[in-house]
């Protein structure tokens, strides 16, 4: 025994992840692209990995991803890629609390998003010109 002790499947996993979006966005920057582009590639690509293997890991019984993990994963950008892996891997799909965690981070994402656009083209009164989007 090393005295260490062991790490936790939401740290490992997470760590994995974080690996994963850091080498995209490594290989957007170094391909000349924009680091957002390697973060939605490296997040979507994260989430379909983790899904691919949880859904392995149950049917071989080993460690799994926390739903934790993977709820975070599709809060960050990965819930597209979350969809897509839930049909193609027919995993997480049953799951009622699941879905419903799921479905509620896809429809807080929408509403963020409708609030950017909002803001974008609205922007309330009391924000300084300087900070006002211009009218390119």
């Amino acid at each position: 025994m090393s005295g260490r002790p062991p790490s936790s499947p939401a740290a490992i996993f997470t760590a994995v992840s974080l690996a994963i979006v850091a080498a995209a966005m490594a290989a957007a920057i170094y391909g000349g692209s924009t680091p957002l582009i390697g973060y939605v590639v490296g997040i979507s690509a994260a989430t379909i990995a983790l899904y691919g293997y949880d859904k392995r890991a149950a049917v071989k019984e080993r460690l799994r991803v926390p739903e934790k993990v993977l709820h975070v994963l599709a809060l960050l950008g990965g819930s597209p890629a979350a969809l897509l892996s839930r049909q193609m891997f027919r995993h997480k799909t049953s799951k009622v609390a699941f879905r419903i965690w799921f479905w509620a981070i896809v429809v807080v994402q929408l509403v963020v998003i409708a609030a950017a656009f909002w803001w974008r083209f609205h922007p309330p009164a009391w924000l300084p010109e300087a900070l006002r989007p211009s009218d390119r």
